[in-house]
């Protein structure tokens, strides 16, 4: 997924002509953060960053973005020479993906020229707000359902392609077991399922047809969808074809049922397979189902080995963004802050300490960069000048250290309705330079 360095906003690009101009290239530290939490989410989970660091360590202008530039009248020829040679030089500072953080906590920080620091805003933002969002709804369901597979079925209402897969990645990061998502499976290496569509049935005369069809074709992953026209009626047909497709050394892997009261139907089917003789084939359900729902269906002991979890999680339908910024917090060595209303900042570079009580996580710090302070820090070096750092996790490591955070909350944070928050301090030294940036920019 290649980056063009034109995805960003043209406020972006204007700010730079006036810092070229004035000479404003001094060394910027900028943070991400989010400012506040989604009414229905107790805690996020970080991810992006991989992506991030590849699209830094990438960019660049080509001739013909330069050249289309030019064209479109905005951009002084001093500007363009200086687009020419442009490239990330800085430092980067960040949580490791799959942390699980809280509001006013910085993830990432940017050090770097102004210039750089400035036009790497939009898509940072891009690629962090969007995998921690789906990362954070993915959670939800693997600390439901820990033990079922869960596949993320979401591309095809995904918001376009670069969403489907990157969608695939963080729910893959969060927990889930895989996706169905093909190009996934190529690009980070996440393992794809996948069964049948109704068309396939509906394509025949005859359902036990197609069934035996789809089996020839496909003997080692023999999945059937049985909900077509009757559910019970099409897992009695699977029976029925058991024993001929034994005869030929195919096994029947599992069924899925993709529509009506899901709960009822597995109980029904369940007893139809294992009559059957088909104790070992797993029962797998899809159709309008996100965290609210699986917990549901585990309620009420529905016997469904695993679940397609597509729409709602790949559009994280009940909280489709988050309150995030990207906001410039030191220049030129000198602390900086935002004091608009309802949107002010912490300033300065800042680090994040975080405790244990007995291996579950019992507060936050957040506090100035280097300050002294209890706990564990969050924030690390992950890359330098312009360098990712030797040894970031790969995707199936982050994964491993999400699982962990994730069995690292409290009780309270683990349910869908968290009525607990989770204490983060702002530090005295944090406070105390707020108070002489404010004394500062008033006097």
């Amino acid at each position: 997924m290649p980056d063009s360095a034109l995805l960003t906003d043209l406020y972006q690009l204007t700010m730079l002509q006036g810092y070229y101009e004035q000479n404003m290239e001094e060394l910027a530290v900028f943070e991400f953060f989010v400012r506040k939490l989604p009414e229905t989410r107790g805690y996020l989970v970080a991810a992006g960053l991989a992506q991030v660091l590849i699209y830094l360590e990438q960019l660049r202008f080509s001739s013909d973005e330069i050249e289309w530039l030019a064209s479109t009248g905005q951009f002084k020829l001093s500007m363009l020479d200086r687009l020419k040679t442009l490239k990330f030089t800085g430092d980067v500072h960040a949580m490791p993906e799959g942390t699980v953080f809280f509001p006013n906590e910085p993830i990432l920080r940017i050090t770097a020229p102004l210039p750089e620091a400035q036009l790497v805003e939009s898509r940072i933002i891009n690629l962090l707000h969007f995998q921690t969002l789906i990362a954070s709804k993915a959670a939800r369901s693997v600390l439901i359902a820990p033990d079922k597979l869960l596949v993320d079925f979401g591309m095809r209402r995904a918001h376009g392609s670069e969403a489907a897969l990157l969608a695939a990645r963080a729910s893959y990061l969060a927990g889930f077991t895989g996706s169905a998502t093909v190009a996934a499976g190529m690009h980070f290496g996440i393992p794809i399922f996948g069964t049948m569509a109704h068309s396939f049935i509906q394509a025949y005369s005859s359902e036990s047809q197609a069934f035996a069809d789809f089996a020839k074709a496909n003997p080692d992953n023999v999945v059937f969808l049985v909900d077509t026209y009757d559910t019970e009626a099409g897992a009695q047909k699977v029976v029925d074809l058991a024993a001929a497709l034994h005869a030929q050394g195919i096994k029947i892997k599992g069924v899925r049922i993709d529509s009506g009261d899901l709960a009822d139907h597995a109980r029904k089917v369940r007893t139809i397979l294992d009559r059957g003789g088909l104790n070992d084939a797993t029962l797998f359900a899809s159709g309008n189902i996100d965290e609210h729902k699986l917990a549901e269906l585990i309620a009420e002991q529905a016997p469904i080995d695993g679940f397609g979890i597509g729409t709602r999680l790949d559009t994280s339908a009940d909280a489709p963004y988050l309150d995030c910024a990207y906001k410039l917090q030191e220049y030129a060595g000198i602390a900086r802050r935002k004091r608009s209303e309802g949107k002010a900042t912490w300033p300065g570079r800042k680090q994040v300490y975080r405790n244990y009580d007995n291996g579950i996580i019992s507060g936050d710090t957040v506090t100035v960069d280097n300050a002294p302070c209890a706990g564990q820090p969050l924030l690390q070096l992950v890359m330098q000048g312009g360098k990712t750092v030797v040894g970031q996790p790969t995707l199936v490591e982050a994964r491993e250290y999400a699982r962990c955070q994730l069995n690292s909350l409290p009780m309270s944070l683990r349910q869908l309705s968290n009525t607990l928050e989770y204490p983060v301090i702002i530090s005295a030294e944090l406070q105390v330079l707020a108070k002489t940036v404010d004394e500062r920019n008033t006097g």
